[in-house]
């Protein structure tokens, strides 16, 4: 999957919401998604930083992407509401959604575990994309042949001690996925999830201080199965999890 080699066209015309678009796999997919032809709606919560993914796509000639910024940790129902409608109002509907952002919270035994600290990292990493996507399946809906992603995790393959909250939320947004999958069958929406296994990322280096980040693979070097689960290649792929490492 990490060899897959898309036409540059591939997603040509598509609309594109990624959440955690701001940094690390977010950001690299929005680019790469942009640069085959998708007009890109990059959600964040840090407004400088996606107007810095802004410029870079427009910048190369690529098609001018949406900022939506949004903060999971704060958003009640009608934050969610207005963003559905700022893209109904500006595209008319939704070809993909991928579910990107999260919080590792963290990390201790359970015994020990802040509860505020369990209750915001659960809302923002399973809470937020049920809510997400309970809102934008309508605009999803009139999409030709939409598809529905998650990033997921390792810890959900390889549980372990003192994961806490987000091996549990990972747990949860596997579990949402494949209900999704099979609620969504016959329907031209499609659900999967990408592990990607260690990246470079800034999450990755709060759960690992110690390792030596140059050893692991860039966000930009895991985005071929993503791109192939946004495009029509993956037609008819429903309820997997596609493993990058």
């Amino acid at each position: 999957m990490l060899s897959y080699s898309p036409p540059p066209n591939l997603l040509q015309n598509r609309i594109v919401l990624i959440t955690g678009a701001s940094d690390g796999i977010g950001k690299a997919v929005a680019l790469a998604a942009a640069a085959h032809g998708a007009t890109v709606i990059l959600h964040g919560r840090n407004v400088r930083k996606l107007e810095g993914v802004y410029d870079t796509i427009v910048n190369a000639g690529h098609p001018r992407p949406s900022i939506l910024p949004l903060d999971f940790e704060k958003a009640g129902p009608a934050e969610y509401e207005q963003l559905a409608t700022a893209i109904e109002k500006e595209f008319g509907r939704l070809d993909v959604l991928l579910h990107n952002a999260g919080m590792l919270g963290e990390r201790a035994p359970i015994e020990h575990y802040d509860v505020a600290k369990w209750l915001r990292t659960m809302h923002v990493n399973v809470n937020s994309p049920f809510i997400l996507t309970r809102t934008c399946l309508p605009l999803l809906r009139r999409s030709e042949d939409a598809s529905i992603v998650f990033t997921s995790s390792g810890v959900v393959a390889r549980p372990r001690a003192f994961w806490g909250a987000y091996l549990v939320s990972k747990w949860g947004c596997e579990g949402l996925m494949r209900m999704l999958a099979d609620e969504l069958e016959n329907t031209r929406i499609r659900v999967n999830s990408i592990n990607p296994g260690k990246v470079r990322t800034n999450m990755r280096l709060q759960a690992y201080p110690a390792e030596n980040r140059d050893l692991l693979p860039t966000p930009e070097s895991i985005v071929g199965p993503y791109l192939y689960l946004f495009g029509p290649d993956s037609k008819g792929i429903n309820g997997r999890t596609f493993e990058c490492q």
